[in-house]
């Protein structure tokens, strides 16, 4: 969206917008701008959530395993979380032997990971990527 047109929603001048645009840049509170790709027109039409349990713990090890999951083009978001799971993966690819194939030739292999389950996501009911804000 240009500075002109966000001025007129928010009945501000574009310069007055690109001042406070920047400067919410500069501070960190925008990070970045992006396009929201769709994912299945892609072709990427299978999505998982996966939980990963570890063999054990401690500093270097999740870091490497951490470093691992960054590696990965496949897991489009991960989490290191409480409750049963150590990590939860949100993989996209392209289909269920895709899927397949990254659990048994990339994740299951990884000396950390003891055990990963993985739901299909069926039907995406909310996927809100921003924050709510006002």
């Amino acid at each position: 969206m240009t500075n002109a047109a966000l001025a007129e929603i928010v009945n501000l001048s574009a310069s007055q917008v690109s001042r406070r645009r920047l400067a919410l840049e500069e501070v960190g509170v925008i990070e970045g701008y992006s396009a929201r790709l769709s994912a299945s027109r892609l072709g990427f039409g299978l999505r998982a959530i996966t939980r990963v349990n570890l063999r054990s713990h401690g500093q270097g090890k999740d870091d490497d395993f951490a470093r691992f999951v960054a590696t990965q083009p496949q897991v489009r978001s991960a989490f290191s979380v409480s409750g049963d799971a150590d990590y939860i993966l949100d993989i996209r690819v392209r289909d269920l032997e895709a899927l397949s194939d990254f659990i048994h030739g990339a994740l299951l292999p990884h000396p950390q990971v003891s055990l990963v389950r993985s739901e299909i996501v069926l039907k995406t009911l909310k996927d809100d990527r921003g924050i709510p804000v006002g």
